[in-house]
């Protein structure tokens, strides 16, 4: 099978129950910051800026910070233009986090046990992945912060 009949997206898994799946297009890096604190912070500086970060698991126990590693993950967002933040970031929580080569004909959508913000979902690999409507979720993010 050529690679021009898969997509290929990213999984990042959110939260104890949330794993998203985007285009790989849409990222601009995914971030170790290294530390010993069990929480995100709110904000990070990333290439001399201020990103806000959104944390999806911090109240489902799911684990942010790896302690082998003594670090945890974000993912960097590009942000759309006029939307209060270049960029945006979201909390990498557990495992799993992967780019992934979907055959479109292989794809099982679902529609139960799907969020309010997912605009389509699949099973992978016996995992809920959900594409999320980014654009709301960068919004939400710049409100978060200009009410900081």
């Amino acid at each position: 099978m050529q690679d021009d009949t898969k997509l290929w997206c990213v999984l990042i898994p959110c939260s104890s129950t949330q794993t998203w799946a985007v285009p790989q297009n849409c990222l601009a890096e995914i971030v170790t910051l290294h530390t010993d604190a069990l929480q995100p912070p709110d904000e990070l500086i990333w290439r001399e800026r201020t990103v806000p970060l959104l944390d999806l698991g911090r109240d489902d126990g799911s684990q942010w910070q790896q302690p082998s590693r003594d670090a945890g993950l974000v993912a960097v967002f590009l942000g759309l233009k006029g939307e209060g933040c270049e960029y945006w970031g979201v909390a990498v929580r557990g495992q799993g986090l992967k780019v992934a080569a979907l055959v479109p004909e292989e794809i099982e959508e679902v529609t139960e046990g799907v969020q309010e913000y997912a605009s389509a979902a699949f099973m992978f690999n016996g995992v809920l992945c959900q594409v999320p409507d980014l654009d709301s979720f960068q919004k939400k993010v710049t409100v978060s912060q200009m009410v900081a």
